[in-house]
């Protein structure tokens, strides 16, 4: 039977820690120059409608180093740009490919690909989640802490994509997450219903940053304005004033925390360039570990299929 990855919440906690444990073992193999293809013959189709950087090259290197291929195919170049519905189009891919990866803006889109497609279906981002992404870094927080296990980490920003899915993340693993964004901007309020609900009191939201990294292991914060956003830029840098990573808020956190950036970052906004070039930060080998952990998600994923 297949298995996609549209949510965090649709996994219970081993389930995911599977993804976890596989991604240490095929890192220490890659480092080791070892082969193995367990994906030979089978090939990844990619839709992309959002740019992107890190996430076609950690699928598209992903899928070549465990033996199989990834295509490339961009809204724009396919039926799906001139009409040809959803369902047609995860029927039709269903007969080609052996899993399909789709970074676009719609939920929706997804979860209606994923409900026609008889192959695996991977959320690669939308505007309401980012799941490939918060499972890398809660593996680059177990590299550096040791263990993820009663981790607390401190969001700040823009209640985005990668907020919700730390909000979920909360619901499956034993971490609790501080937010502090400006009023307005705060996660989606369904997912932070279903967090509290879930999590209780591992989940603080507020608006005040120095609260919320006071006793924080991670420090965590992405761009104040995301892709289909560019039109509220100028509000967003006004808004956002306060809420930027910098030496002053790290001087009231443990001397210990770490920085986690998602990429890209637009530094002297969200980030300054002393933080993210500076000792706190593990923001490359973060960007690296998707490779790591999203090879993990496709052998699981497609091994099978």
């Amino acid at each position: 039977m297949k298995k996609d990855l549209i949510r965090l919440t649709d996994f219970e906690r081993e389930e995911l820690d599977l993804f976890l444990f596989r991604a240490r073992e095929l890192k220490r193999w890659q480092k080791e120059g070892v082969v193995y293809k367990p994906l030979a013959g089978k090939t990844l189709g990619m839709i992309f409608e959002k740019s992107s950087t890190r996430t076609r090259l950690s699928f598209e290197v992903g899928m070549y180093q465990l033996g199989g291929t990834a295509i490339f195919l961009s809204t724009r170049d396919t039926q799906l740009g001139r009409g040809e519905t959803v369902a047609d189009t995860a029927r039709i891919m269903s007969r080609y490919l052996d899993g399909v990866m789709i970074r676009t803006f719609s939920q929706k889109m997804v979860e209606e690909f994923a409900s026609y497609a008889s192959i695996p279906v991977i959320n690669g981002l939308t505007d309401l989640l980012h799941p490939c992404q918060i499972l890398s870094d809660i593996f680059t927080i177990m590299e550096k802490k040791g263990s993820y296990e009663g981790m607390t980490v401190a969001y700040i920003g823009d209640g985005n994509n990668v907020a919700n899915s730390w909000l979920e993340a909360a619901c499956v693993f034993p971490i609790r997450i501080s937010l502090a964004c400006p009023e307005g901007y705060e996660p989606d309020p369904d997912i932070m219903r279903e967090a509290i609900a879930r999590a209780g009191d591992r989940i603080t939201i507020g608006s005040d940053p120095a609260k919320a990294v006071s006793q924080a292991d991670v420090i965590y914060t992405d761009v104040w304005t995301s892709m289909g956003q560019e039109g509220e830029a100028d509000i967003r840098r006004e808004r956002f004033q306060g809420y930027q990573i910098n030496e002053r808020l790290l001087s009231v956190a443990p001397s210990d925390v770490i920085v986690m950036h998602c990429l890209p970052a637009h530094r002297g906004e969200e980030i300054t360039q002393e933080v993210i070039e500076g000792p706190h930060s593990v923001v490359f080998d973060q960007a690296e570990n998707r490779l790591h952990v999203q090879k993990a998600i496709l052998e699981i994923l497609m091994k099978g299929v």
